[in-house]
């Protein structure tokens, strides 16, 4: 029998004033659990700490499935109380391992923090103090917290939110920096915890968190849910950072834990003046990452230990226990272990065929920002992309792996972005086995152009000098959102908020409509100089409906104007364009 855990003690709210958070969480709660579960290999193979037992996406993924159930279960009209009743029950109730009790902690904290909220949706300030509270109770569980795991990256995130929640962002720019923050977090772990470091990985739980927190945002925000090779709507930059942090290692030097078994169940005091810290003690004296997490009667019980029997009798003299889990942690790390070293036998056999494998003559390297662009790119010729941007500028590292990964004998770097020109430079400097040039684009659009006129049985300079030629007749323009008062080419003031329109660098147009200012500045950008084709590209922000009305506007103003539109997926600038 499972006995119902008490309602949470918060302050009570009139239960429609926070309806919309309870909807929303709802809704998007499945979709960053299912984040996890998509990424549950990956992180279970990360795990190194406290034991390399592999077990910590699993662990994650199992305890959020079980919210996710307990929140399905509540009927179509329940409160935000209800929603976070469900949470802290059914995420006591599901916790596996060491990291399920604390994501379970971590949940409790925000659910309780959320269930605050006053009004109709959250405002930034209620989000800051969730996390607060997430924070609160999270550390208040485990007795000996470290620096470099799950918890640090909730303190970061919780900073961030408390930072941003003095300032006028909106949700959106919140929970987006948020998830930045909780990614470059992540990345963070190595330098705060040794054993990290020797195992070049970052934090597992850390990891998984940070995964969630994406999901969930993604899914708030109409974007794709999942999360695939560190490939995000939100920002790129967090994630190139923590790619290179996560070479997994086979950890054949660990010695072992001084314990064997991790045991954990759930348990039922029968005394209403149980002693939570004289058995939370006990604990410690068995063994080592103990938790005793909930409220009395009903508490989850974790810790390793050599003798779960002795715990297990313990507990059995002070209440009833059920849902008992014993892990032999030796057995699950040689299995981690087997399973890393597979995995880098399939990569080592892969790296050896493609070195194998007859370079070509030219291949053809691009900077992108969007998984659109990229699409478009590989279509015209491109070899490998790399992410980058505005924001994003990958390293000269980063470029220069993918000169090599191009497999062929010359390559032609396009580096998408003035700020990331130099550093393609350098690259194809560097380069010592394959002579790399790069062709000067500024934007993807510029790179189409370019590769429409490459010539693969053209001679490398040859092909530099004509795609150089090419991307001279390209006229660009981009849209965005200004994130602090400046002023336009001719002047006029800019505000913080502003939609504006920027030709060929500048600051041209000013509104605040994306499909107004994207029509006037390709009207004003035809006026100069008339063009024939208008290739368009939608940002990752713009809905396809609204990219087919942009398109309807543009023809009304420009109806000889044949437009080429596409798909670029490019964070933080929901249009982008080029005439020729």
């Amino acid at each position: 029998m499972i006995w119902p855990l008490p309602y949470i003690r918060y302050h009570r709210v009139d239960e429609g004033s926070n309806k919309m958070i309870s909807t929303t969480i709802r809704a998007c709660f499945p979709a960053a659990a299912k984040a996890v579960a998509d990424k549950a290999e990956e992180i279970n193979k990360l795990n190194v700490f406290p034991v390399p037992d592999g077990d910590t996406g699993t662990n994650m993924s199992l305890t959020l499935g079980t919210v996710v159930q307990e929140v399905e279960g509540l009927p179509a009209d329940a409160s935000m109380a209800d929603v976070a009743h469900a949470i802290t029950h059914g995420s006591l109730m599901g916790a596996r391992g060491n990291s399920g009790v604390i994501t379970s902690q971590i949940l409790r904290g925000v659910a309780e923090g959320l269930a605050q909220a006053k009004g109709p949706d959250a405002t930034t300030a209620d989000i800051a103090l969730a996390l607060r509270n997430g924070v609160k109770v999270a550390f208040k569980a485990v007795r000996k917290p470290v620096a470099g795991t799950i918890l640090t990256v909730l303190k970061d995130v919780s900073a961030k939110a408390d930072e941003i929640a003095r300032t006028k962002a909106s949700i959106p720019e919140m929970l987006d920096a948020l998830v930045i923050e909780a990614y470059e977090s992540v990345a963070r772990t190595p330098d705060l915890l040794p054993v990290l470091k020797e195992n070049g990985v970052v934090d597992s739980g850390a990891f998984g968190i940070a995964t969630f927190l994406e999901g969930f945002v993604n899914a708030y925000e109409g974007k794709k849910a999942s999360v695939t090779n560190f490939k995000t709507t939100v920002d790129l930059e967090a994630k190139s950072h923590v790619t290179k942090a996560v070479d997994i290692e086979i950890n054949d030097d660990w010695e072992g834990s001084q314990y064997r078994y991790c045991t954990e169940f759930l348990f039922h005091a029968d005394d209403s003046d149980f002693d939570a810290q004289a058995c939370l003690q006990y604990l410690a004296g068995q063994g080592d990452c103990e938790l005793l997490v909930g409220t009395n009667p009903d508490y989850k019980v974790h810790v390793h230990t050599n003798r779960p029997d002795h715990v297990l009798r313990h507990m059995l003299h002070r209440g009833q226990i059920f849902n008992v889990f014993i892990h032999n942690m030796d057995l699950e790390a040689q299995d981690r272990t087997a399973k890393i070293a597979a995995d880098k036998k399939a990569g080592s056999s892969a790296a050896s065929a493609a070195h194998m494998a007859p370079r070509k003559k030219l291949g053809f390297v691009a900077v992108v920002a969007g998984s659109g662009e990229a699409d478009i790119l590989a279509s015209l010729g491109v070899d490998v992309t790399v992410l980058g941007g505005q924001t994003m500028n990958p390293s000269t590292a980063d470029i220069l792996d993918a000169i090599v990964r191009a497999n062929a004998e010359n390559v032609i770097v396009l580096p998408d972005n003035g700020n990331i020109r130099m550093a393609s430079e350098a690259a194809a400097s560097a380069c010592e086995d394959v002579r790399a040039a790069v062709v000067p684009t500024k934007t993807v659009p510029q790179a189409f152009s370019a590769m429409f006129v490459a010539d693969p049985d053209a001679t490398l300079e040859e092909n530099v000098t004509e795609m150089t030629k090419a991307i001279a007749a390209v006229r660009d323009g981009e849209v965005t959102t200004a994130v602090r008062d400046s002023v336009a080419f001719d002047g006029s003031p800019i505000h913080a908020g502003d939609v504006i329109g920027i030709q060929d660098g500048k600051i041209s147009v000013v509104g605040s409509d994306v499909n107004q200012v994207a029509v006037d500045l390709v009207d004003r950008m035809q006026k100069e100089r008339e063009g024939d084709t208008l290739t368009l590209l939608a940002g990752s922000d713009l809905s396809d409906a609204a990219f087919e009305t942009l398109q309807s506007s543009i023809s009304k103003v420009q109806p000889d104007l044949e437009i080429d539109a596409h798909r670029g997926e490019q964070p933080l600038y929901p249009v982008v364009f080029s005439i020729e």
